[in-house]
């Protein structure tokens, strides 16, 4: 579903090239993958995430989704790309504080133009799921981390996309609540058939991934 070939990333200072942050990177995750970037803190596992999810460009190579060609899409075109077929779920939640759950779950939805019958029947089915539907009217800021990060997971999973990308998801939870997220993760991965990549050197996410994707000072070292 996501191949890369000889994918090159820098970092500059001016015009001189700083950090090879990805070094001739050549991967393929396939539909309905439950897979992990895993590796030291700076070895490349978020620039890669960034690269796949088309939020930051790449200097050589290319990125496929599915058959299209997407490292070299317009900016305009990459974000129609991020916003129908990719779900994203971040460090920090990014859940929109003046919204309420409800609103949080269904706002990718309500972007892409589902009916609010749809969107309503949604929300509520994955607040369920994730044991969030006593909390769909409350703000972001009540809510524990955990609660937060099932909100932002339930938002990224809700238009059902083709991957979720998952940077570091349980970095600020404590054990019981990285189990719980996994343990949800999982399941959607199971019962809604989404390919989910993560990012993360968490032991958590490693004991649950079907796949480990290791990765040392910007390039592949095992797959």
């Amino acid at each position: 579903m996501i191949r890369l070939q000889n994918v090159n990333k820098y970092y500059y200072r001016g015009e001189e090239r700083e950090v090879h942050a990805l070094k001739e990177i050549n991967l393929e995750i396939k539909k309905g993958e439950f897979s992990l970037l895993s590796g030291p803190s700076g070895c490349g596992k978020t620039t890669l995430l960034n690269a796949i999810g088309a939020l930051d460009s790449i200097d050589s190579g290319e990125i496929y989704l599915d058959d299209m060609e997407i490292s070299s899409l317009s900016e305009d075109a990459r974000t129609r790309l991020r916003l129908n077929e990719m779900g994203f779920v971040f460090q920090a939640y990014n859940l929109i504080p003046v919204l309420n759950v409800e609103e949080n779950i269904g706002f990718i939805m309500k972007l892409r133009g589902f009916d609010e019958d749809v969107i309503k029947a949604r929300v509520q089915e994955l607040a369920s799921l994730l044991e969030i539907d006593t909390k769909l009217s409350s703000l972001p800021s009540t809510l524990s981390g955990g609660q937060q990060q099932r909100v932002a997971v339930a938002r990224a999973v809700a238009p059902k996309p083709k991957i979720i990308l998952a940077d570091e998801p349980t970095a600020n939870l404590d054990s019981k609540n990285s189990k719980t997220l996994m343990d949800m993760m999982r399941s959607l991965n199971e019962k809604e058939g989404i390919s989910v990549l993560f990012a993360s050197h968490d032991e958590y996410v490693m004991r649950y991934v079907r796949r480990i994707i290791e990765m040392n000072d910007g390039a592949i070292v095992a797959k």
